[in-house]
């Protein structure tokens, strides 16, 4: 009877030993549960803070030129569409700035080029216009700029680029010369209108890259102390910012004095 007794003792305790063992994997189903419900409330919110800076920034560019322009020490343009140069030295006629630094400027494209472009401005493009063919990207706009600043001593830059282009060239120029005031002359094409962009599929598909783009123009501007020497500025660009090509040795004049030099060598 004993033995008889203890083992129905045994039986009846079984049901409360495996108890627990049923309830794991529910609790296991409700904890995944809320990790996913989680998960899915911070990508809502996160899409949500996108959206709105999102709204921010195209809010930030404008659909028209400025009437009227101020005064500054010099004028910084980053090449891009001929519309921008061509604004740019409209208003360095306009002496809206002593000089103009045309950023970015393509290898082949030298001031004969440029004054065939602009054959009224063909005076200013030779006393008054300075090129830059080191530039990369719009980092590389930047520090070519800063550089050109510091050696000439100004302290106010009219920055003249796209509408669309303009806050993130505005970040990185900040970044790079946080003393110099900027003041922001954006260039209106018609094929870019950004008025209305909420209602064309096409205008917001354009401006998306170029928000993300500023996102971590913002982002980097943070946590990098100067984007010459910078890293990041290398990984996020693809490549330098910067050409490491002297100066001197860039350019359609430096190409034709290379092969003038080549041409005494072969015949002396």
């Amino acid at each position: 009877m004993a033995m008889i007794g203890s083992t129905n003792d045994h039986l009846a305790m079984a049901p409360s030993d495996s108890a627990p063992r049923r309830d794991m994997p529910a609790r296991s189903t409700s904890l995944r549960r809320v990790l996913g419900l989680t998960a899915a409330a911070i990508a809502c919110v996160g899409a949500l803070l996108l959206g709105i800076g999102y709204i921010r920034f195209a809010a930030m560019i404008d659909a028209r030129e400025p009437a009227s322009t101020p005064r500054t020490d010099a004028i910084v343009v980053v090449t891009g569409g001929a519309q921008r140069i061509g604004d740019a030295i409209g208003l360095l006629g306009a002496e809206r700035g002593e000089r103009l630094l045309i950023s970015g400027v393509n290898e082949k494209t030298g001031r004969e080029e440029l004054a065939k472009l602009n054959p009224a401005s063909r005076d200013l493009l030779s006393c008054c216009v300075d090129l830059d063919y080191r530039a990369r990207n719009t980092i590389g706009n930047a520090i070519e700029a800063r550089r050109w600043v510091r050696r000439h001593g100004f302290r106010s830059l009219l920055v003249v680029t796209s509408n669309y282009h303009m806050p993130r060239t505005l970040v990185e120029f900040a970044h790079a010369m946080p003393g110099v005031q900027l003041v922001a002359h954006p260039v209106v094409t018609e094929h870019v209108d950004t008025s209305g962009w909420w209602n064309r599929w096409s205008v917001v598909r354009m401006l998306a890259p170029e928000y993300a783009k500023y996102l971590v123009a913002r982002l980097r501007s943070l946590v990098e102390s100067d984007p010459e020497t910078s890293r990041l500025s290398v990984i996020i660009g693809g490549r330098k910012p910067v050409s490491p090509k002297p100066a001197d040795t860039l350019g359609p004049a430096a190409e034709k004095r290379s092969r003038l030099l080549e041409q005494h060598r072969h015949e002396g």
